[in-house]
C-alpha cells in the first residue's frame, strides 16, 4: 500500500487531500448549520409544546400504543399464517424445511416413553408384596 502512494504524482496526491478537506469541510459545515437549525427550532417550539403538552403526551402515548399494537398484530398474523402453512405441507407429505428433524425429535420421544413405561411396569412388579397382587 505505501509503494502504490510513493508511486502516484505529486499532482494526484494534492488532488486526493484537496478533495478529501473540501468534502469533510462541508460536511463540517452542513452538520453546524443543521445543528443552529434544530436549536432554533427548539426554542420557537417549546413554549407551543409546553401549552399543549396535557393534550399531546396522552394523544403520543394513545398513537403509539395503537400503532405498536397494529404492528404486532400483523406480525403475528403473519406468522400464524407461515406455521398454518407450515403444517399444511408437513401434514399433505409435502416434506417442509425442518420436518425431519420434527419426525426424528418424535421417534426420540416415542422411544424415551416406552422405555419409561417398561421401567414403570418392572418398578411396579418389584415392589409389590407377593400376597397383595391382583388378579
Amino acid at each position: 500500500m505505501a509503494d502504490i502512494r510513493q508511486q502516484q504524482p505529486l499532482s494526484h496526491q494534492v488532488v486526493k487531500a484537496a478533495t478529501a478537506v473540501t468534502a469533510g469541510g462541508s460536511l463540517l459545515v452542513l452538520s453546524g448549520l443543521i445543528l443552529a437549525g434544530t436549536v432554533i427550532a427548539l426554542a420557537l417550539a417549546t413554549p407551543l409544546l409546553v401549552i399543549f403538552s396535557p393534550v399531546l403526551v396522552p394523544a403520543g402515548i394513545t398513537v403509539f400504543l395503537l400503532v405498536t399494537g397494529f404492528l404486532s398484530s400483523g406480525g403475528f398474523g403473519v406468522a400464524a399464517l407461515s406455521v398454518l402453512s407450515w403444517i399444511y405441507g408437513y401434514v399433505t407429505g409435502k416434506n417442509p424445511p425442518g420436518a425431519d428433524q420434527l419426525d426424528r425429535a418424535r421417534q426420540k420421544l416415542a422411544l424415551k416413553a416406552r422405555e419409561m413405561k417398561d421401567r414403570a411396569e418392572q418398578y411396579g412388579q418389584q415392589n409389590i408384596p407377593a400376597g397383595s397382587q391382583q388378579h
